[in-house]
């Protein structure tokens, strides 16, 4: 079993595959403190009292009271509380009914389990009896009666620990939640870097390493969506950890809103990490009996560099995260009219292209933005889920059918959550956007922010959008967010609860995700917000694949795509094929090119195929066949990292490796020619030693000995934007 309670010295250990965290119980007043999370150790040899250094002063506060202060301020506490002395950042902040704002946990019970619960309302990780364990430890504010019951999970076979927290009100009187963070942990030493993702739309998820230095680095939304701005994940990685050597602790939120992450250098050399929901705007009344689940972190301990930490998290979000009955089946090559029509599209003209696309090889067609209401522009019509006629003539049943005869399937977009001020639904339930009362509400893209925390309006948009999937063949749902939540009031909710609208919000997308899923399990659902605002593992959780960037040129797609997939697992990084001159930064990339980076992802097309160059559409049956031939191999295999175009201007790598190690795919880029150069060499990664490997199209062999330590030269290449893929098998 992977937990367990060491009762001769009052710890906790959890192991996870080469990783173990340990937690102690200490003192008389029962304080549950972080002992040990690193690579995995034995159990004779857990000095918990040195670790956590309370055998020296300031002491524990039954053997010096006097000092309390000092020792709330130093102690490595597993879940840390705001008002008594701890004045690090802190993961439980109250308002009691008299006013104040302190609380002091102690440690009550303990519950050791196989498997691993559910979280109520809540995507999470899941696994059964023989891939992971579970800690439930109650603690308690005897002062408040409020519990806090931390939950822990070791999956057994990968370097993961995710943690979780329920807080309930035991008491008789009503507390306001102000702060309930998911986790907290605390290191040794402050020689760390932090990685983290950033951007903008269109450039989401660059990657950042800075370092931790003393103080705060706060990386957080209040959007009511993680953004473009930052992702919920951040890592805490030794100064000189490459990308395959040296310890990496990498922390990921499971949730599509507003969240926090933290991480402080300490006055005494350590560093603290605390993730969860953002406090601003943040709270949440328990009345007596009721409880709050916060949503939960995955934590992966990696001793194999920055690398090691990703081929963790793919692992266990290609497995015991993704839900999808297409989590472990090709997907199907769409062809998306976004950027080959925008709004101006009609029965014959989306017909025009399915047909074109048929031919190829394509096999499904994705009708976007436009097939609704009056819908021309992006100023009206959100909200009014019903077929524009004049566009599809004959009705959706016709256009599917139609489809469905050249063999393809057909997808359609939403984007649920909004409305537009001119549309019937607004004009009907003005009251049902999210809004203050007297206040002119923003708004963006002109569409105002549903409030889907009441559960008619949620109801009634969740009709609206079964009807129409009920109504036609339709396998493929991209379900779109387009602005983020501002004038936060609803009048659903009484004043004291207003605090709660932007989680509640997310609770309810959560909830209609889940329906979806439920009444329609034959679709393939496709999260996308405004590109890759929302793409966080509790998308993940309904969906196998995002949207990654509303920028589709490749050589941008390089560094996005690659900050996504330090994290994410490449079978969920929408990447498709699109025109030239690219629509959002006007660069000629070629065709050939284009397709070798959209490899790397979910794989499709967005543009129009009756249009463009003869020479690219020839192209398109090749690389359907690239597609089939390799995405089973992309999909599972391990990702390794050789190159960032980020990091030298010049040239991106990378490679998957099947698990038997009998298959890998090289893809390199040469984004800049450069002159009186000679070729290029690079050091595989991943392969066996010991096995030979043939390559497919040289013909050549070598070991992987070789290939992996002399390396190989990249030759044939001339001129800016040119791709190369290496296809090697086993002999």
């Amino acid at each position: 079993m992977g937990i367990r309670y060491l009762a001769d010295q009052r710890l906790f250990k959890l192991d996870a595959g080469d990783a173990s965290y340990i937690i102690g119980i200490v003192d008389e007043e029962q304080f549950l403190g972080h002992v040990y999370f690193g690579r995995r150790i034995s159990d004779s040899f857990i000095h918990s009292d040195s670790l956590m250094r309370i055998n020296e002063s300031p002491f524990v506060p039954s053997k010096n009271n006097r000092d309390r202060l000092s020792f709330y301020d130093t102690f490595p506490s597993e879940y840390p509380t705001h008002g008594i002395g701890d004045f690090r950042e802190t993961c439980l902040g109250i308002l009691d009914s008299g006013g104040h704002t302190a609380s002091k946990l102690e440690f009550v019970s303990y519950e050791i389990m196989k498997g691993k619960p559910p979280l109520d309302g809540l995507p999470a990780t899941f696994g059964n009896d023989e891939d992971c364990t579970t800690l439930k430890i109650v603690c308690l504010d005897r002062i408040l009666n409020l519990e806090v019951i931390l939950l822990y999970t070791a999956f057994e076979h990968l370097n993961v620990i995710t943690r979780s927290a329920v807080i309930r009100n035991s008491g008789n009187d009503p507390i306001s939640l102000t702060k309930a963070l998911s986790c907290c942990v605390d290191l040794d030493g402050n020689d760390y870097d932090i990685i983290s993702l950033h951007g903008s739309w269109a450039r989401e998820r660059h990657i950042q390493r800075i370092p931790m230095g003393l103080g705060k680095k706060v990386i957080s939304s209040n959007r009511g969506e993680p953004g473009h701005q930052y992702n919920p994940f951040v890592a805490v990685a030794e100064s000189d950890a490459t990308e395959d050597f040296g310890e990496v602790y990498g922390f990921n939120l499971v949730y599509s809103g507003n969240f926090y992450a933290c991480v402080e250098g300490t006055q005494f050399e350590a560093a603290r990490i605390v993730m969860g929901i953002n406090p601003t705007d943040f709270r949440w009344l328990l009345e007596p009996g009721q409880e709050f689940t916060a949503p939960e972190v995955v934590m992966v301990y990696s001793y194999q560099g920055i690398g090691g930490m990703t081929r963790t998290f793919h692992d266990l979000y290609r497995k015991p995260l993704i839900r999808s009955s297409y989590r472990d089946r090709k997907r199907p090559i769409l062809i998306n009219n976004w950027e080959a029509t925008y709004f101006n599209f009609d029965t014959e003209k989306l017909l025009a292209i399915a047909r074109e696309a048929s031919s190829l090889g394509i096999e499904m067609l994705v009708m976007d933005d436009g097939w609704f209401g009056r819908r021309n522009s992006d100023n009206c019509s959100l909200g009014d889920w019903v077929v524009n006629e004049e566009k599809l003539k004959g009705g959706l049943r016709h256009l599917v059918d139609e489809v469905n005869k050249l063999g393809m399937g057909f997808g359609i977009w939403f984007e649920p959550e909004m409305v537009s001020p001119d549309s019937d639904l607004y004009r009907a339930h003005p009251e049902w956007c999210i809004h203050i009362e007297g206040r002119t509400a923003g708004l963006a893209r002109n569409q105002y922010v549903l409030d889907l925390a009441n559960p008619e309006v949620a109801d009634a948009v969740y009709d609206m959008m079964k009807k129409i999937l009920s109504e036609a063949n339709i396998t493929y749902v991209k379900w779109d967010m387009n602005r983020p939540l501002t004038d936060l009031g609803s009048n659903w909710l009484p004043p004291e609860r207003q605090g709660e609208l932007s989680h509640r919000y997310i609770l309810a997308v959560y909830k209609m995700m889940d329906r979806l899923t439920t009444d329609f399990p034959h679709i393939l659902l496709e999260n996308c917000s405004g590109g890759g605002a929302r793409f966080d593992p509790g998308m993940l959780y309904y969906g196998p694949q995002i949207w990654c960037s509303d920028n589709t040129d490749a050589i941008d797609r390089l560094i996005i795509q690659r900050g996504t997939a330090m994290v994410y697992p490449l079978s969920t990084i929408g990447a498709h094929v699109s025109d030239c001159p690219n629509h959002t930064v006007n660069r000629t990339t070629p065709f050939e090119t284009r397709g070798y980076v959209a490899l790397a992802g979910t794989f499709g097309y967005e543009l129009d195929v009756t249009k463009i160059p003869e020479e690219d559409r020839k192209m398109i049956p090749e690389q359907v066949k690239m597609y089939h031939k390799y995405n089973d191999l992309i999909r599972e295999g391990d990702y390794y990292r050789i190159a960032d175009f980020s990091d030298n201007h010049l040239y991106d790598a990378w490679m998957v490796v099947s698990k038997d190690k009998k298959e890998a795919l090289v893809t390199y880029i040469q984004v800049y020619q450069r002159p009186n150069h000679r070729s290029r060499r690079i050091r595989l990664k991943g392969l066996d030693e010991n096995t030979v490997y043939r390559d497919s199209l040289t013909g050549e062999s070598c070991s992987g000995s070789a290939l992996m330590y002399a390396g190989i030269n990249i030759t044939g290449l001339y001129g800016d934007f040119r791709g190369k893929l290496i296809h090697l098998t086993a002999v």
